[in-house]
C-alpha cells in the first residue's frame, strides 16, 4: 500500500485541508521523512494575512512524527494518541514557508521513548535548505486514558 495522502489521513487525526503531509518518502523504526507541497497552497489553514510563517513548520514536524508513531503502531491494535507536550531548541531560517518554491521534506528521528513518552528531533527543509529545526516531546495516551481524562474533566 502507498504512503500517500490518503494513507495519512487514515492514519493520523488531521483531515482535509489540516493535512499537510502529501507522502511517506522513506521510514524505519528510528526515522521518517515526508513530503508535502501544501505550504504553496493559497487555502492552508495555518496560512494567516495570506502568509505562511515560519513557525508552522513545527506542526509539519508534528503530523511526521503522528505518522512514524503510526507507522510503528500497526502491529499494535491498541489505539494510541500523542500529544505536543514542549518544543526545545527550535531554530528557524527562514521566516516564511509559503514563498519557498520546492517541496518541504519533513524529518522526525526517535531519539528515546516508552509507552508515555517520546522525544524527536526534527527538521524541515528544501532542496537541501535547512528551513527549520529542533526537539518535542510527545506524552502519548491510550483510548482509555482519553475516556478517564474526559470523565473526571467533564466539559
Amino acid at each position: 500500500m502507498p504512503l500517500n495522502r490518503d494513507w495519512i489521513e487514515q492514519n493520523i487525526p488531521h483531515q482535509g485541508g489540516m493535512c499537510l503531509l502529501d507522502e511517506v518518502l522513506t521510514w524505519d523504526a528510528a526515522r521518517v521523512q515526508c513530503r508535502s507541497s501544501t505550504h504553496r497552497t493559497a487555502t492552508n489553514p495555518l496560512r494567516a494575512h495570506g502568509r505562511l510563517g515560519a513557525v508552522c513548520g513545527i506542526e509539519y514536524a508534528a503530523q511526521a512524527m503522528a505518522v512514524h508513531g503510526a507507522l510503528l503502531a500497526q502491529a499494535d491494535a491498541s489505539r494510541v494518541v500523542g500529544y505536543l507536550a514542549s518544543l526545545r531548541n527550535v531554530v528557524m531560517y527562514t521566516a516564511r514557508l509559503d514563498d519557498i518554491v520546492t517541496d518541504l521534506m519533513v524529518t522526525a528521528e526517535l531519539v528515546t521513548g516508552d509507552e508515555r513518552t517520546v522525544l524527536y528531533t526534527f527538521s524541515v527543509s528544501s532542496s537541501d535548505r535547512a528551513l527549520l529545526e529542533g526537539r518535542a516531546t510527545i506524552v502519548m495516551t491510550t483510548a482509555f486514558d482519553e475516556v478517564s481524562m474526559g470523565s473526571r474533566n467533564p466539559a
